[in-house]
């Protein structure tokens, strides 16, 4: 039986590393990583005084080395750093946009937030009527009883 090489599977085999040394040096990195978001939430904790963008850049140097483990448990609990660029590019892309997705969503409710609490047109009418009304004991000012 002749094999038609024209539509010849594409395969890619890997030979894994040594179980317990790919675990060891996984373990050391992620420790490495955890040790140090721990030291910058340490530094913002017992340092007083530091100013508001400080704070900001060390929160988005921690949240960008929990995606770096993320990324990196990814990897290779799930063998996802063994598949090839389109398999990874398949995963990657739709979670990044549902990250984004969330982004959003928590920017733009806190824009609706801020900007009720502003001003509610509603909410200072009443308050003004039962502050004034206490005040003044006087209710025929604002058209109540006679």
């Amino acid at each position: 039986m002749e094999h038609n090489t024209q539509f010849a599977e594409v395969t890619h085999h890997h030979e894994p590393s040594s179980g317990t040394g790919r675990i060891w040096r996984t373990f050391w990195v992620l420790l490495f990583i955890t040790l140090i978001e721990l030291a910058l939430g340490f530094t913002m904790y017992f340092i007083p005084g530091m100013p508001d963008w400080t704070h900001l850049f060390i929160k988005g140097v921690i949240a960008v080395l929990s995606l770096a483990k993320a990324f990196y448990i990814v990897s290779i609990f799930m063998h996802l750093g063994d598949e090839i660029r389109n398999m990874i590019m398949t995963i990657v892309v739709p979670l990044m946009l549902f990250v984004w997705f969330i982004g959003a969503f928590l920017w733009d409710g806190n824009s609706y937030r801020t900007s009720r609490n502003r001003y509610d047109k509603y909410k200072e009418e009443r308050t003004l009527d039962r502050h004034e009304e206490k005040s003044t004991g006087d209710t025929a000012k604002h058209g109540f009883g006679g």
